[in-house]
């Protein structure tokens, strides 16, 4: 493989990265515009090395040259799992972590000399990204399931009080989680919530807005 062919291919991997990670970055993600730039041109090396290592000594052993790829493949799913987070009922990250893949597998495509393959994906990851947001906070919008996460003053009654105003807007609560910061004398209070459906999260949060001792209400999704 000539040195110029090396660089392009490279080259190229870098900007396909960068392109993908910029979007994420633009959403303030965990992995952004260097860390898919630095995975997809790692990628693209490793592929390059493995292709290079076959054309020297497929003559005198039995190489693969997709071994190390499929090291790649399943390796990066570490650095992935990395920008998985739990918060509260709301898991963040999965998209993020789908992208480092297929960015390391447009390296890997990139590294293999299939330009257009690579290009393509790009193209129709960025797609996917920026325009099918718009419709998945289009159906989101219609979930029944919404989560809430509320500060208040640790007192006795405070729960069976957002129970009570609930219960009233025939909201069941699915799931809850309850954090008490001793310092401040304070209580987390994550809900998971089934809405009927001509109630809205908005009206649920201002009715619990009136709640004596509450320092902060919000959605988490």
């Amino acid at each position: 493989m000539e040195a110029l062919e090396i660089v392009f291919k490279l080259a190229l991997a870098c900007i396909l990265g960068g392109i993908v990670g910029l979007e994420r970055e633009s959403l303030n993600r965990p992995a952004g515009f260097r860390t898919y730039t630095v995975v997809c041109v790692g990628s693209a090396l490793a592929m390059v090395v493995s292709i290079d290592i076959f054309t020297q000594f497929y003559h005198h052993v039995n190489a693969d040259p997709g071994r190390i790829a499929a090291q790649v493949v399943s390796g990066i799913g570490f650095l992935g799992a990395g920008t998985i987070m739990k918060e509260g009922a709301t898991i963040r990250g999965l998209t993020t972590a789908a992208g480092l893949w297929v960015v390391a597998c447009i390296g890997l495509a990139a590294g293999a000399g299939m330009y257009l393959a690579a290009i393509a994906t790009t193209a129709l990851i960025l797609f996917v990204l920026i325009y099918f947001a718009r419709f998945e906070h289009l159906f989101t919008g219609m979930r029944l399931y919404k989560g809430i996460v509320m500060l208040v003053d640790d007192q006795p009654g405070q729960v069976g009080i957002i129970g009570s105003i609930l219960g009233d807007m025939e909201v069941l609560i699915k799931e809850i989680n309850l954090d008490r910061e001793e310092t401040e004398n304070q209580l987390e209070i994550e809900l998971l919530l089934q809405l009927p459906p001509e109630t809205s999260i908005t009206k649920v949060i201002e009715r619990l807005s009136n709640i004596q001792g509450l320092h902060h209400i919000d959605r988490l999704n």
